[in-house]
């Protein structure tokens, strides 16, 4: 390869690295003040709404007030986490609530807010069954943090059949 060659692939690097380096500056992080921040309770709120399908009530205003109190879980328990975590999240959370990055990791094209459950579930299970590493760990994180959050709650323990703690005499 000449000089020159090797000058406008330099060009190209840059224009490229600047690029991407303004794109990451956009990115707002998931987390503001150790809570899901607007994006992220969108991704986290279409997330709850594919894994816990069924043990949920049926859309209408019971089905929002769990979803609103599942959000309320999801902040209480990220709390809990140590803050190297939390930085992970953020960001993982921060780079989901982008359109770049929803459609790039997720598979989806529709807005978190406007995806229907079916439509997340099957984006789900895409990254579930992926080659890639870093789309199956995020597709275990948003099954895994609902998860969590939904079963630890004793309020919903009845709806899965869980009679609760055995209580020894």
């Amino acid at each position: 390869m000449q000089r020159r060659g090797f000058l406008k692939l330099g060009v190209g690097a840059a224009i490229v690295i600047g690029v991407a380096g303004a794109g990451v500056a956009l990115i707002k992080p998931g987390l503001v003040d150790g809570k899901l921040g607007p994006g992220a309770r969108d991704v986290m709120r279409a997330a709850a709404q594919a894994v816990l399908s069924d043990l949920l009530p049926p859309p209408g205003a019971a089905r929002d007030a769990a979803l609103a109190l599942q959000l309320d879980r999801l902040d209480a328990f990220i709390a809990s986490l140590p803050a190297p975590t939390r930085k992970e999240l953020s960001d993982a959370l921060g780079l989901l609530a982008t359109a770049a990055g929803r459609y790039a990791l997720v598979g989806l094209s529709t807005p978190w807010g406007e995806a229907s459950a079916q439509d997340v579930q099957q984006a789900l299970d895409a990254m579930r069954l992926s080659t890639s590493d870093t789309k199956q760990q995020i597709y275990h994180a948003l099954r895994d943090l609902n998860a969590v959050a939904f079963f630890n709650a004793p309020d919903n323990w009845r709806s899965v059949g869980y009679p609760g703690p055995v209580s020894i005499p």
